[in-house]
């Protein structure tokens, strides 16, 4: 059976401010982490802990280096880190964004170890996949929106955002604050990093380093050949499965982002295995020391 037009009405004013009710009403910094690795030296500094959860995602309200945060685990990959942000910005009143989390380094000036705040995202495998012709790979030019190079069949889509007018050119990159990536230039001379987990030490000192490309997509990068694609294509230096995503929304809901992401690995550039379980407490920690500092220098 059919609900009339006004009962259907009256039912979504019913239920809609039950959606939109906020847990906790004082201002916070969003301090998220893909999964619990990356995230344990921030809920260990954080203090007056009250936790609640939602949709079986815990959220952790509490006091880190004297300022108010909402501590939380976006998940691992692109929907599950979009999901869990809206879901916060939803339900706290949050008034900027950081995330803390390892990646894959793409610039070979960097090392494993490195703390990479990029100035700005792109979701990579935005794509086509291309029809395969006699003369190469094909696409339509309505369906390629950039002049990106292509890696084989795989060609770059930009994004158009909900609302564009028609005619509005597709997006690519998603930037981080510029205010708050000030604040990290301030900071990132300041902090000491760790240089060896367990037995095993780096051969380069870590420094953080501030400025340039990130990209994201729901891929684990473990492959020479595409690193390289993304270097010389993207001018990326740094490569993760989350920030993209939650500088997407944070866009659109109009609230400052940043991405600290400590290198575990070189996304297939390494000479020999990915070394990403050998350095990921490591660089989680180091990624931790600079989110730390930043949140103390925020004013």
């Amino acid at each position: 059976m059919r609900l009339p037009a006004l009962a259907l009405a009256c039912l979504f004013l019913f239920v809609s401010p039950a959606l939109a009710q906020k847990l906790d009403e004082t201002p916070r910094v969003a301090v998220i982490s893909a999964f619990p690795p990356e995230i344990g030296a921030l809920n260990a500094a954080t203090t007056d802990q009250k936790a609640y959860e939602v949709n079986g995602v815990r959220f952790m309200t509490g006091t880190l280096e004297g300022k108010p945060v909402v501590v939380f685990l976006s998940g691992v990959s692109m929907v599950n880190a979009a999901m869990t942000t809206q879901m916060a910005l939803d339900r706290f009143n949050i008034t900027r964004i950081v995330f803390s989390g390892i990646a894959g380094g793409v610039d070979e000036g960097l090392d494993i170890g490195d703390v990479v705040v990029a100035d700005q995202w792109a979701q990579n495998l935005e794509s086509a996949f291309a029809r395969e012709t006699d003369k190469g790979f094909e696409v339509a030019p309505s369906i390629r929106t950039t002049t990106l190079a292509n890696y084989g069949m795989i060609f770059p889509r930009g994004i158009h955002m909900p609302g564009d007018a028609l005619g509005t050119p597709a997006r690519v990159w998603f930037p981080a604050d510029s205010g708050l990536l000030d604040t990290a230039r301030k900071v990132a001379t300041q902090v000491a990093l760790q240089r060896c987990a367990a037995d095993k030490c780096l051969v380069h000192p870590p420094k953080v380093v501030v400025g340039g490309n990130g990209v994201s997509a729901p891929v684990f990068l473990d492959n020479a050949a595409y690193r390289k694609y993304l270097r010389a294509t993207f001018e990326a230096r740094v490569v993760d499965m989350e920030s993209a995503a939650v500088a997407h929304v944070a866009l659109v809901n109009k609230t400052p982002f940043i991405a600290f992401r400590s290198l575990s690995d070189l996304a297939g550039g390494g000479a020999g295995a990915n070394e990403m379980h050998t350095f990921m407490a490591l660089a989680s920690d180091n990624s931790a020391t600079v989110v730390k500092a930043f949140v103390k220098a925020l004013p």
